[in-house]
């Protein structure tokens, strides 16, 4: 399986940090190693001093496609879950100031911690759906899917015109407004709708 996420996807969080607004999907990926799952605890890294969170939601991929029309997308996926994407954003910022890639900063071990996934047909409309973070029990982000620049099918379609997608990938779709820093002693909280999915200790 492999990770694929989004970036700058919500105009808010673009704005937050002073990102230009893409034309088009900006895609990364993090490696297998970033998994973090069944709420198990984030170990803070020595190599950085400001890793931030971004909720997000996550969809996992349930079949093999490559150039897939935006029409049949839909097909490709059957479950959401809630991930965060941890950034070192330390790292990324040095990276990004002499323009080189920032693939450290983002996929290092442990940074993608995941819920489990719930079948879509659960949801009344993934067009529409709520998401949220808490940090220590007070709430930072809250993002809902119709604020996408880029919506499912769009993303799915687009990463599949360069990289085969295949069963059990999953794909981070980027994160609203309101990312900040942790430190150890937190507790991250994520939700879809009032369902609380996912919780990491930050140790």
């Amino acid at each position: 399986m492999k990770i694929l996420a989004i970036g700058r996807n919500y105009t808010a969080h673009i704005e937050e940090l002073n990102n230009e607004r893409p034309d088009e999907p900006v895609i990364f990926t993090k490696p297998e190693t970033a998994l973090l799952q069944k709420n198990a605890p984030f170990y803070y890294p020595d190599f950085s001093s400001n890793i931030h969170y971004e909720v997000e939601i996550v969809l996992r991929i349930c079949k093999h496609g490559k150039y897939i029309d935006k029409k049949f997308a839909h097909n490709y996926f059957d479950a959401i879950g809630v991930g965060i994407d941890f950034t070192a954003r330390d790292l990324q910022d040095k990276a990004r100031a002499k323009g080189l890639p920032w693939d450290l900063s983002k996929g290092f071990n442990g940074s993608a911690p995941i819920s489990k996934f719930i079948d879509k047909t659960e949801f009344t409309d993934i067009k529409n759906l709520d998401f949220s973070l808490k940090l220590d029990g007070e709430q930072k982000q809250h993002g809902n899917t119709s604020l996408m620049l880029f919506k499912f099918d769009e993303i799915i379609s687009y990463i599949s015109k360069f990289i085969m997608l295949k069963k059990g990938d999953i794909i981070f779709t980027g994160t609203p407004k309101g990312v900040g820093p942790i430190a150890i002693g937190n507790k991250l909280e994520a939700f879809i709708e009032n369902e609380k999915l996912l919780e990491v200790e930050i140790k």
